[in-house]
């Protein structure tokens, strides 16, 4: 298990890291390429549509699921002041329970679409599991055999729109200090009354594979990345040495 959660800490830091890098440089690339800010901000937002309409729309459902109302959808940018927003959704003002549950619908649609392609696909088990055996050339060579298909970028591009606009945002997040509190005195409150070493151990076998699944995500995520990151680099340094200019991000 302890090996388990420093693959989880090293996955999730590797993706809050790509979040932030990817939304910078795209927007950075598009700039490069227009010389326009309206322009390169919707080409920006047309690249990432399919994980912004999944995330909006999973918003939506969620809420409607759990008798919240909703508002007007909007998944095409739009620039205030102070941020540019890739969509939103009007929700109705809710208990913390279920804003935490709204507010993590999109990481939850978009970890099965992620991890569904990852498996039917990609065969992301068997190359992630190759990898950890430290078997390199094997793995390596199950995906050369994947990135052959004649789809196989199709995938990738999905894989990639999702997996960067899963994450929940600052809005998304506002009620789950109060939801994990929650959970805390409950998981509490069992340990004090007693509970039962098939409890504690049921809890322990679901916590081992919650977070499988969340290093799968993650790498299945980081995977589809890697050639896209790399190709966006190359592009940005052409670009910058093209039109004589440089691109700093803050």
């Amino acid at each position: 298990m302890i090996v388990l959660l420093v693959q989880l800490l090293v996955v999730l830091g590797l993706l809050l890291w790509a979040d932030r890098w990817l939304h910078q440089h795209l927007q950075g690339v598009m700039l490069l390429l227009t010389g326009d800010d309206d322009i390169a901000l919707w080409l920006y937002a047309t690249v990432l549509l399919p994980g912004v309409a999944l995330h909006e729309l999973s918003h939506a459902a969620m809420a409607r699921a759990v008798g919240v109302k909703i508002g007007r959808i909007k998944i095409f940018p739009q620039r205030s002041s102070k941020r540019t927003q890739l969509g939103f959704v009007l929700v109705q003002e809710t208990d913390f329970f279920r804003a935490s549950l709204i507010g993590g619908a999109p990481l939850m649609a978009g970890s099965i679409a992620v991890v569904a392609i990852g498996y039917l696909v990609f065969g992301t088990p068997e190359i992630l599991a190759a990898l950890s055996a430290g078997a390199w050339w094997d793995g390596l060579q199950n995906l050369a055999q994947v990135l052959q298909a004649p789809d196989v970028w199709l995938w990738v591009y999905l894989v990639f729109a999702v997996g960067n606009t899963m994450l929940p945002s600052r809005s998304d997040i506002h009620a789950w200090p109060f939801t994990v509190f929650a959970a805390v005195a409950v998981a509490a409150v069992i340990v004090v009354l007693g509970g039962t070493s098939f409890l504690l151990i049921g809890v322990g076998q679901f916590l081992t594979i919650a977070v499988r699944w969340l290093v799968l995500l993650g790498a299945s995520v980081l995977l589809a990345d890697l050639p896209i990151f790399a190709t966006m680099y190359l592009l940005q340094k052409l670009l910058e040495r093209v039109r004589d200019v440089r691109i700093e991000y803050r």
